[in-house]
């Protein structure tokens, strides 16, 4: 048996804790007064389901691992070759099993089940730095298009002559912040630059900013005297109107410094609304952090935006290579990952920060 306090990962999966969690959802999902409140509903409701499936996967690997042992045990006094055949596809059903619930532990963090907002800013070096940005841009809309997101485009400054400076978007979906909560950080590109008349190799840097969206039922306080708001012109596609009026909102939060805006709606009263949300989020975010004792300053991340501060680098000349720093994940195709193919180094990074979290 794999025991009542059985555990994957190295002692993350608790059965008894996730029933005892169970149980006082389903209190909570049988009052009279559950749809008064109905974010607050969809959630609980939302978060019963997940501990339900989990709860089901573990139950499933433990009856398939005590199939698999009695079949052991009848082959090891019959030698029926017909038996070894089927403790072969029991194995395989343990093995699905276990990767299922590793899975689940690797997404088991506070805010991991929450959408996502993704920031990229272009590092020093003009026109190659801006086109490294939005190559990342695409890559990130790549990687949310094969894994069933949905992203939205909150804001983008364009550079100048190519690329952008600056892009914040949303992606909606599944564990969306889980998936992509260890992507942040500063990204390295070295290449012969089309910039470059020379022909001469160039390394470029930008960041990848990530934070989870936050419904109401989380409390974050926000004083007025501690908000800036600034409105202006947007820029970029969106139709004369949105050119032409102040619609896009800047909100500067004075005590952390955090920067915060949208553009991506005709309304300014919208837009204010959305940079709200996205504030409330990067304070959130930055409680988190705390909370976890994971973090360099808050900030940090995002303004060393060059050389020994990269997480990752992607190498295009003069040879091919991505390797993230942390994880030590390496592959020699880097256009698969341009392309959007993350997940497994993703899920590699999860599984090195939650090792290294325990």
């Amino acid at each position: 048996m794999l025991g009542r306090s059985s555990t994957c990962l190295g002692g993350l999966f608790d059965l008894d804790g996730l029933k005892s969690e169970l149980v006082k959802i389903k209190d909570e999902t049988s009052a009279s007064d559950l749809w008064d409140d109905k974010d607050r509903a969809q959630t609980l409701l939302q978060k019963q389901t997940e501990i339900e499936k989990s709860i089901e996967n573990f139950e499933k690997v433990e009856r398939d691992f005590v199939s698999a042992k009695e079949l052991s045990s009848m082959i090891s006094k019959e030698g029926d070759p017909d038996l070894e055949k089927e403790l072969i596809v029991e194995f395989n059903k343990i093995v699905e099993g276990v990767q299922e619930l590793e899975i689940i532990c690797l997404f088991s963090g506070e805010a991991d089940s929450c959408d996502a907002f993704l920031e990229i800013h272009a590092g020093a070096g003009g026109t190659e730095s801006h086109d490294w940005a939005e190559m990342l841009q695409r890559m990130y809309i790549m990687f949310a298009e094969k894994n069933g997101f949905k992203l939205t485009l909150l804001a983008e400054l364009a550079g100048e002559d190519a690329g952008i400076k600056s892009v914040t978007m949303k992606i909606s979906g599944d564990k969306a912040f889980g998936w992509l909560k260890t992507e942040s950080g500063v990204h390295r590109l070295v290449r012969i630059s089309p910039f470059n008349a020379a022909g001469k190799r160039q390394t470029s840097f930008a960041s990848v900013w990530i934070y989870p969206v936050v419904d109401d039922n989380i409390e974050i306080e926000i004083e007025e005297c501690d908000i800036r708001i600034d409105t202006y012109k947007a820029s970029g596609a969106g139709g004369q109107h949105v050119n032409t009026t102040d619609s896009a909102v800047r909100i500067t939060h004075i005590p952390t410094n955090i920067v915060v805006q949208s553009q991506s709606n005709r309304s300014q009263h919208k837009n204010r609304a959305e940079a709200r949300s996205m504030l409330k989020a990067r304070l959130y975010e930055l409680e988190l952090r705390k909370k976890e004792e994971k973090l360099q300053q808050s900030n940090a991340q995002k303004t060393d935006n060059g050389w020994g501060n990269q997480i990752r680098s992607y190498v295009l000349h003069p040879y091919k290579m991505v390797k993230d720093h942390r994880s030590s994940f390496e592959t020699s195709n880097p256009d698969a990952i341009l392309n959007g193919g993350l997940k497994e180094m993703i899920l590699t990074n999860l599984v090195y920060h939650l090792k290294k979290e325990h």
